[in-house]
């Protein structure tokens, strides 16, 4: 005997050892990094920047995930793969930490100047920014470090502000002083879409407005009694009778005693409520549009901090929500509180610092969004014509809503930590836009020529953090400075951009609008968006609720690559994920499944005198199979249906690989495989690791070195991607049919208690004997069947089984139980007569028929025919029974 040993892998595989190393290994080598080359296909994604006060989420999990698995098997297809890492300064959320970092020193920000406050900030940012990017490391990310870029940047803020400019200067910018979204506890203006509205429990107060010199009064409901001290007007429908009598009058606003005009528009719905509405022009966006109609005075009786001022004269000092309860206490003890309710109503929430929104009278910096749409239609146009695809394709007229119903975006914020805009203010009040000072002392100067830099004051606000973030696939590759770089004609645009759908306005719309403002074409080509990750009874994740797991947590029990598995195993695009850690208990199983396979493999002996050529017809088998996977996983690919992806390949090599073939090939106990043999399935082995490999590339990798001996920079990360090769469909189907056997045969011998290695005989009675001879070696070996005979009627006392019109028999040396026998039968009847209900509707769907392809019509008639003679037969088997 020439039999020779292999290295046995260890018994367990161990994933923290693995994931440090491997990781390790690709940076040292540079695996991640690239470079424009012209003999590329170059391959591009940009992050979506996690906010630099972030940590990592599940969230980010599933969508950095999801760009690993795109940008991984892209490198290995040879493409130059780029993906660009980096964070956001986050203005709001960022600023918030710095002052509560500040507060636990006993420094209140009001008493730094702006510059030491920003001090401060990039301490803060330099200190804690990076931690999140580190922390996807720990997942396998393959970013291109070396690109990392952070929205504050030098170069990118110098693109905030040329496009800042630009836009003032075509007339797209203007300010104006304009009811927004204000938050008491950021202390800064919100665009509409960082407003979350929530359902609440809310109470709905009923208010008497005496008329004056009367006793009559009307009743008016409001959910914020706490505003009546900003009321200017009582407005009624002017068509409601019962109030037709008070034109011209006037009512007394409780507790301040103020006379204020009744007004009559057509806005009132007469039959909502009491039909009355207390107007406060202030504190309500259609207040407002009410009092600029009208002409009322408007009275702000809010701090920027969302307590009540000077202006509302009662409980000055107070928080509004404090103010609220103790307004409807005085309203009560003065009798003209009606009545209060407990009512649900939607308010809006900020979407960073999670306060009630207030409206609020503001002068603020606006883009003119409906002039941007206008001079850009490709906005609306690429994504409807799927010039950029989105995928699920269900959020195109989500998308289209929201520009049918653009409003101007709101793009100024009352914080230090962001790009102060560019505008500086003339002792006058006029103002000049421009890059910097310098340019702004020049400007000033065509004004008044004896204007110096210290007679200007630049505005104190900043820019919207996603003023910045819509520039993100321009300004990485530094477009706007130098707009004919080799990197921006090279990587621009990009390839997929992997993103939340609720930030599908917030950013993906406006990067669109960016790309065809400033470059003249699309940022990207295909949006993935994915779903929210959901706990297992379908609430979001929150740190409030505390049912968000530590990803770094589940790394470290289950390795990155078992949550790898885990998260995109139940993650189809644009569905919530209903996240369960079993999930990664299974991708950890998985690895270890994928482990335990090649360790078999390697403990086997080789002699190289063996003969192996009755292991062909097996490894034909899973070669074919192998590439029907592939062909299936690319087409999955092309649809960005990773889900689906994963799971195919999971089948693969769970089913196919580890619970078939291996056992086809495996040698028995104690003796040796022969050389051929173990050389495909090595083979074969290294072309399932490469399919992996984007899912799971640690293990993959890993494994990869544990094959064989490889030679440096044989890495399985920059490893050629497979490539299909024709598919033996009739085989198989037909060692589908020789499993299907299999599985039938020990079903039989488990039902009546027989030992798994016990031998028994089949005979087989069929009008194709020779569709079955090539794998009957299979069925004897995983059967552990003796004679295989071919008759042409049933045998007795035998336990019978039907594939298509064709019957097996299984004698067996026991009293067979006629009725649980015609029991199996009838149900077997019932089934395959619902099987063929369903294909013959199918076959009757002339919607249907008209759109399938000739082969799916083929296969659907072939279930039909099938069906047709497993019924006869079965019917058969009843009577003979």
């Amino acid at each position: 005997m020439t039999a020779t040993t292999n290295n046995i892998l260890q018994k367990k595989y161990d994933s923290k050892t693995s994931e440090a190393k491997w990781y390790q290994h690709w940076l040292d080598k540079k695996y991640f990094a690239s470079k424009p080359n012209k003999d590329k296909v170059p391959y591009t994604i940009v992050i979506p920047p996690p906010n630099v006060t972030g940590v990592l989420h599940m969230g980010h999990m599933l969508n950095n995930t999801i760009q690993d698995v795109l940008i991984r098997k892209a490198r290995m297809e040879g493409k130059e793969a780029c993906w660009v890492p980096g964070t956001d300064h986050a203005s709001i959320a960022t600023e918030a930490k710095v002052v509560a970092m500040l507060k636990e020193k006993g420094i209140d920000k009001k008493s730094l100047s702006r510059e030491d406050f920003l001090k401060y900030a990039w301490e803060w940012k330099e200190k804690y920014g990076g931690i999140i990017l580190d922390q996807l490391k720990k997942l396998g990310a393959s970013c291109d470090w070396d690109r990392t870029k952070f929205t504050m940047d030098a170069s990118l803020s110098e693109a905030v502000i040329e496009v800042f400019v630009n836009l003032y200067q075509q007339g797209l910018i203007y300010k104006g002083f304009r009811m927004v979204n204000w938050d008491p506890a950021g202390k800064t203006a919100l665009s509409d879409e960082e407003v979350i509205h929530k359902e609440v429990n809310s109470k709905m107060y009923y208010i008497k407005y005496k008329l004056v010199n009367s006793e009559e009064y009307i009743l008016v409901a409001t959910t914020r009694p706490e505003t009546i001290f900003g009321d200017t007007a009582v407005c009624l429908n002017p068509h409601d009778e019962r109030y037709a009598h008070l034109r011209g009058s006037k009512v007394i606003v409780p507790l301040i005693n103020k006379e204020v005009p009744v007004i009559f528009d057509d806005y009132i719905d007469k039959d909502f409520g009491t039909g009355a509405l207390k107007v406060t022009p202030a504190h309500d966006i259609n207040d407002y549009n009410l009092g600029q109609k009208h002409k009322l005075e408007m009275i702000d009786v809010f701090t920027e901090e969302g307590k009540m001022n000077e202006s509302a004269k009662f409980f000055v000092g107070e928080d509004r929500f404090v103010a609220r309860k103790k307004t409807a206490k005085a309203l009560e003890e003065a009798g003209l509180l009606d009545k209060i309710e407990d009512i649900k109503n939607n308010v809006g929430f900020s979407e960073r610092t999670d306060a009630v929104v207030e409206p609020r009278i503001s002068a603020q910096w606006f883009v003119d969004m409906k002039k941007f749409l206008h001079q850009n239609p490709e906005v609306l146009a690429s994504v409807m014509e799927d010039d950029i695809a989105i995928y699920p394709p269900k959020f195109k007229n989500t998308y289209r809503h929201w520009l049918d119903n653009i409003k101007d975006w709101c793009i100024s914020r009352q914080l230090w930590w962001g790009q102060q805009i560019p505008v500086w203010y003339l002792p006058d009040g006029n103002f000049v836009v421009a890059k910097n000072e310098a340019d702004a002392l020049l400007l000033a100067q065509q004004k008044d020529g004896k204007l110096t830099l210290t007679d200007l004051k630049q505005d104190e606000d900043v820019l919207d953090t996603w003023f910045s973030s819509w520039l993100w696939p321009i300004s990485v590759f530094d477009g706007f400075k130098n707009p004919e770089n080799e990197d921006i004609k090279y990587y621009y645009p990009t390839n997929d951009l992997v993103t939340a759908p609720e930030i599908l306005f917030f950013w993906v719309a406006r990067m669109i609008m960016a790309g065809y403002e400033f470059k003249g074409q699309k940022p990207f080509k295909n949006v993935y968006l994915t779903g929210i990750v959901r706990d297992k009874q379908g609430r979001k994740m929150s740190k409030s609720l505390g049912n968000s797991p530590d990803p770094l947590e589940l790394i470290e029990k289950h390795g990155a690559d078992g949550v790898r598995v885990g998260m995109l195993l139940s993650s189809p695009a644009g569905n919530d994920l209903l996240f369960d850690e079993k999930l990664c208990e299974q991708g950890r199983n998985f690895t270890n499944k994928i482990w335990n396979a090649l360790r078999l493999i390697k403990g086997w002996e080789v002699d190289a005198a063996l003969d192996g050529s009755h292991h062909q017809v097996a490894i034909d088998w899973f070669d074919a199979r192998f590439n029907q996977t592939l062909l299936e996983v690319e087409d999955d690919f092309k649809k960005y249906r990773l889900s689906e992806a994963l799971h195919t390949i999971y089948k693969l090599v769970w089913d196919d690989l580890c619970s078939w073939y291996l056992e086809m090939v495996k040698p028995a106990y104690e003796q040796p495989i022969d050389a051929y043999t173990y050389n495909q399935t090595i083979l074969l082995f290294e072309k399932v690791l490469k399919l992996i490999h984007p899912f799971m590339p640690f293990i993959s990798e890993e494994l990869w070195h544990e094959v064989k001996e490889r030679k440096e920079g044989d890495c399985l990360i920059i490893a050629s991607w497979p490539v299909a090769k024709p598919v033996n469909a009739a085989m198989v189907a037909q060692m589908n049919t020789a499993l299907e056997i299999t599985t039938n045969i020990r079903n039989i011998k488990n039902a009546n208690r027989l030992a798994k290695h016990e031998v028994v005989n089949l005979s087989i009675k069929t009008a194709n004997e020779n569709q079955y001879q090539p794998y009957l070696p299979v069925i004897q070996r995983l059967a552990m069947v003796g004679e295989i005979l071919f008759v042409n009627q049933k045998i007795e006392n035998s336990q019978t089984f039907v594939i298509h019109a064709d019957e097996f028999f299984v004698p067996l040396q026991i009293e067979i139980d006629v009725e649980k026998e015609r029991a199996n039968i009838l149900a077997e009847i019932t089934y395959t007569k619902g099987f063929l209900d369903s294909v013959e509707k199918k076959l009757g769907n002339e919607k249907f028929v008209s759109s399938a392809p000739p082969k799916v019509l083929e296969m659907e008639q072939k279930k039909k025919s099938d069906a047709l003679a497993k019924l006869k037969t079965l019917e058969e088997s009843l009577k003979n029974l």
